[in-house]
Parts: structure tokens; sequence; C-alpha cells
């Protein structure tokens, strides 16, 4: 059925002319099989890269080019959901495109918007790459509600930045219903106070800069597509050695995404020793769901403002860390490494860090100061670390599926350096394995300098250290290899 997405003429007008229905879709790249837009080319005067401008959708829905000194139009007769907004900002500003289509039984399939020229509506950000920018924004969110907005709330390459009103102001009345509810009428009402002159300059520099940071960030839906378990295995198993009930936790959570389609309702929690590669399992997970990663160093905050930014009425106004993160990953689904949660707890008479942590854990939203909006953290997965379960509060730990990981035995560190660490430096540096050798009394030797130490950290530098000192004799003594037995090994790391 048609929608009348448009907005309508003033009253007493004429009303537009619909011509359209609206298709709804989430596919993250367009073409002639799934397109932008579907116009009506029943005579065939519609060409590949034909240049025009969108009718003002006050007046008719329709795309309308020259051909020789005559004016022709087609009537659009399918829109994606994503695109409304968009066509109608190019409609009301008559920005001159390119598409690109295809013929179809439908009807001349658009895959690709291009900018050509501006027109009268003189906006300055289609010039700088602002159009492709909103194309590639609008694939890659999902559709939009399909219930009808009431009349009220009708809405007027991705390395751009938002910076300027102009490009924010295209942008918000472009995205149209494809940002989450709250942060759309945010971003209203800061623009709002951006331009108004009943308000300060400080305040209209803040809410501009907020705005800035807000529409950068791609907000995604909570859906997550589904992960190979094979491949998330192969992952695990290049970055860890061993830790066969770590990486069957892991399985289990990628079969849950998989049946679900959403994240767990719980984080990870690994506990254990210093060095045993909890950090290492984290930047697993995040590669395995594909998602860009964000730490969080406990030990280092002791305010609860450091997380969640400061109130706008101070000149030096910022962000908390927890929203720059979400501005540094470019968007709103990723994996949140919480370093050192056991220090969650040290506040310093301002609150207690970790109580701003229960918001963020529960998955229900996150209130930032400076932002003054609920930040959507449905597509957030936390990973958090610890070496002392006992100094974890109780509603933190509720907050976690917890897995503990123990030290590596000195059987298991042997393998470790011998089959990993060690080749992993010689790879790094460009020396061939057959330059730098340990013997089994020298592997043996490294194995009892380092059986009181945890983790494997320090196995990492001992075969930083054997590497560094093999090249150098290659390169100063003219050496063609060096063999480490357990008494070089002594004397070089004892």
């Amino acid at each position: 059925m048609p929608v009348f997405d448009f907005t309508g003429s003033p009253e007493g007008a004429r009303e537009p002319e619909c011509t359209y229905e609206i298709f709804y879709s989430s596919g993250e790249t367009a073409s002639p099989e799934h397109p932008i837009l579907i116009l009506d080319n029943k005579g065939g005067a519609l060409e590949h890269h034909a240049e025009g401008t969108f009718e003002d959708p006050g007046r008719r829905t329709a795309f309308s080019w020259k051909r020789g000194r005559e004016s022709v139009s087609a009537d659009i007769l399918r829109i994606d959901a994503r695109f409304v907004s968009l066509l109608k900002w190019l409609g009301e500003n008559r920005i001159s495109v390119r598409l690109s289509g295809e013929n179809r039984a439908e009807g001349y399939a658009v895959y690709r918007i291009r900018e050509t020229a501006l027109g009268g509506g003189g906006k300055l950000s289609a010039a700088d790459g602002f159009l492709q920018f909103m194309i590639e924004r609008l694939l890659a969110s999902e559709a939009p509600s399909r219930e009808m907005p009431d009349e009220e709330e009708a809405e007027s390459g991705d390395s751009l930045k938002l910076t300027s009103i102009q490009s924010i102001t295209d942008f918000i009345n472009c995205a149209g219903r494809t940002l989450p509810e709250n942060i759309r009428l945010w971003a209203r009402r800061n623009l709002a106070v951006a331009h108004s002159h009943e308000v300060s300059q400080e305040e209209r520099r803040h809410a501009q800069r907020a705005l800035s940071i807000m529409l950068n960030i791609r907000w995604k839906g909570s859906y997550f597509p589904p992960i190979d378990p094979k491949e998330a295995r192969r992952i695990l198993d290049e970055e860890l050695y061993g830790m066969e009930r770590v990486k069957q936790r892991i399985i289990e959570t990628i079969i849950q995404i998989n049946r679900t389609h959403t994240l767990p309702a719980y984080g990870l929690l690994l506990i254990g020793p210093a060095g045993t590669g909890k950090s290492q399992i984290a930047y697993a997970v995040a590669r395995i769901l594909k998602l860009p990663w964000t730490t969080l160093d406990m030990s280092s905050i002791n305010d609860p403002e450091q997380l969640t930014g400061s109130s706008r009425i101070y000149a030096n106004a910022k962000p908390g860390i927890i929203m720059e993160a979400f501005s540094v990953a470019g968007e709103s689904n990723l994996v949140f490494i919480i370093n050192e949660l056991d220090k969650a707890a040290a506040g310093k008479g301002n609150g207690n860090p970790a109580d701003v942590l229960l918001t963020l854990l529960d998955n229900l939203g996150f209130t930032d100061n400076y932002m003054e909006c609920m930040i959507p953290t449905g597509g957030v997965y936390p990973i958090a670390t610890a070496n002392d379960k006992s100094q974890i509060s109780a509603p933190l730990m509720s907050r976690f599926a917890v897995i503990e990981i123990p030290d590596y035995t000195p059987e298991e560190k042997k393998i470790i350096f011998s089959r990993y660490a060690l080749p992993k430096v010689l790879r790094r540096i460009g020396l061939r394995p057959e330059e730098c050798v340990l013997t089994e009394e020298g592997l043996k030797a490294v194995i009892d300098l380092h059986r009181d130490t945890s983790g494997i950290r320090d196995l990492e530098q001992a075969a930083e250290h054997i590497a560094a000192n093999a090249l150098y004799q290659i390169e100063v003594d003219h050496v063609k290899s060096v063999a480490f037995d357990g008494q070089m090994v002594r004397e070089l790391l004892g």
C-alpha cells in the first residue's frame, strides 16, 4: 500500500501525488536485485547514468531529467524505507544526481546515486562527499520501524566526519527513522540549541560538539548474524594454547548467539594470575564476533565522573571514557574489555566507579552527563579480567559468567615457549628457525628459571632476549647460527 512519508504541501495547497510503496530491507549493499528504489520505466526512456533531480516531494514523487530540450519524468514506484528521508532531502534542495540502475520486470532498479552538481538549495555538505557518506551509513543501518510516524514527528565515502552545523543538520534530515528514536529526538533538541541565539556561545559549542560525537557513531540494532563455530575454534586455537575449558565456554556462547541472534545476557569474567592470557582471550572473542574492541583499565579510575562525563555547565566539560569508547569505535556494537575489575571498588569520596559499571553491564542503556542522553548498550559485549575474585562485589559478579583460568604447568610452559613464543619473535625480527636454536637443555633451563613466575609474560620476554642475542651474534660476530644450551641460557637470563 502507498505510504505518504514525504511531507505534505502547506495548508490549502494541492496534496502531493504519492506514487510509491515502501519496502523494508537490511542489506548492507545495493544491487539491481536489492535496489535503493525502483522507477517506472514503461516507456524505456530511462537510461543508465541518467542525470536529473528528484521532484520536490511536496508536489510529486518522481525523478525528472532532460532528454534533449524535453523534460522527462518517471514516477517512483518503490523505495527502501531507509532512504525515504534522503530522497526527500534531495528533492527539496534540488540537488542534481546521477543514477545507476538496471531495467528489470518491475521497473528501473536504482542501486547507486551520486551527486553531480548543487542545485538551488546550496547545500554545502553535498559538495564534501556528504551524499556518499549518507548512503553508506543508511546501508549499514537497519530498516526503521514499520509504524508510521505521526504528523508531528515527520522528518523534515564514510571517511567524512560530521562536524559543521550544515552537515549535522543534513544528516539528521536524511537519516530519518533509521536513528534510534531517543537519539533522533535528542538530536533535534540539541540542534535547536546549536542554532539558537538565545543561549550562550558556550552552550551552542557544547551542543554542536555533542551532536558531532553522537552522529558519527553508527547506531546498529541488536541483531547478530550467525558465526561459524569451526572458524571460531580455529581462531581460538591460533591465539591460545590449551585452555580447553575456556574455549568450550566461548564456543557455547557462539552457538547461543547463532540460535537467538542476540548477545548473551551475561558477559565473560576471566579470573586468573597475571600473564595467563586473559586479555588475549578477550581480543580473540572480539575477532570472532567481528566487532571493534575498546579497553577500560579500572585501576586508573577513581572517580565515577571519569566514566560518566561532566555536565555541560562547566567550560571544560567533556564526555566520559565510556562515551569516548563508542566514539573511537565508530559504532554502537563493540566488545568492551574491562581490565582489573577487582580494582573497581576503590572510589575516592565522589562515589563508587563500580556502581557506574552496573548500568553499563545491565544492557538497559547508559547515561553520559555531557551527552545528556540514554546511550543504547544492547550491542555491547563486556569481557572483564581480574586477578583476585574476592575483591569483586557480589552485584558485579552477578553480571558475568565466570571463567577461572589456572596457571600453566611447567610442561605447558615448555610447549608454549618452543612452539609459540620463540617462533613468533623470530618471525617478527626476520630470523629463520635454524639461525636461533634451543637445545633440550637450553629449553629446560628457560623453564627452570621461570618456574616460580605466573603466566607466560616472563617467558615471552625471555624469547625476546634470546632472539635479540642471536641476531646480535649473527650481525656482529658474523656467525651463521646460534644454538643456546643450558649454560648459555643461564648466563643470558640468570
